[in-house]
């Protein structure tokens, strides 16, 4: 555990306010679910809650079947990171994901771009030059945004289009009916 140095003290209706700072390094946003824990020594834990978090295993999966039926690498995200990858970019894998694919889904924007158009964005920060195409859609649950979708291509011969648009669009749809129940 690492010591900011900030205090904060508790009022009178047992709230204390998260500095500023420690939400932009964490991505903490306003309304963000956050889980408390507890250990012996008297430590309370706050950690980003992700509800997508709770279905790595599933995600992972899924992830798997994507990427063979697509022939593609597949990824699935929360509203932080990568939690799950298949088909190739394992390195994205607990990797954050970039302010701009951080935008489009919460814009509820999909994208199919390769790597040239004024569309595609990188997926993590340092990622722009790994990959050629991409297809991203966000997944929601119960009318929030909680993740993505995405399918990336390496090969400049092969196009990312309507069949891709649907099988992320069907993931989504899909990941996001598995949050609800």
């Amino acid at each position: 555990m690492k010591a900011t140095g900030i205090v904060r003290r508790i009022d009178d209706l047992g709230r204390i306010v998260i500095p500023k700072e420690i939400r932009r390094t964490l991505r903490i946003r306003e309304s963000d679910p956050l889980e408390i824990f507890t250990d012996r020594e008297g430590e309370i834990i706050l950690k980003k809650y992700s509800p997508i978090g709770e279905m790595t295993t599933f995600a992972r999966q899924y992830a798997e079947s994507l990427s063979q039926v697509s022939g593609h690498a597949a990824l699935i995200a929360d509203r932080d990171q990568f939690i799950a990858v298949s088909g190739g970019y394992k390195q994205f894998l607990g990797k954050s994901i970039s302010k701009r694919l951080e935008e489009k889904i919460t814009e509820r924007e999909t994208v199919i771009a390769a790597k040239g158009d004024k569309e595609f964005i990188p997926v993590t920060e340092e990622s722009a030059d790994e990959y050629e195409q991409e297809a991203l859609t966000p997944i929601i649950c119960e009318g929030d945004v909680i993740g993505a979708v995405v399918l990336l291509e390496n090969d400049t011969k092969t196009r990312l289009g309507e069949v891709e648009y649907k099988l992320i669009m069907s993931a989504a749809g899909f990941l996001g009916r598995q949050m609800e129940q």
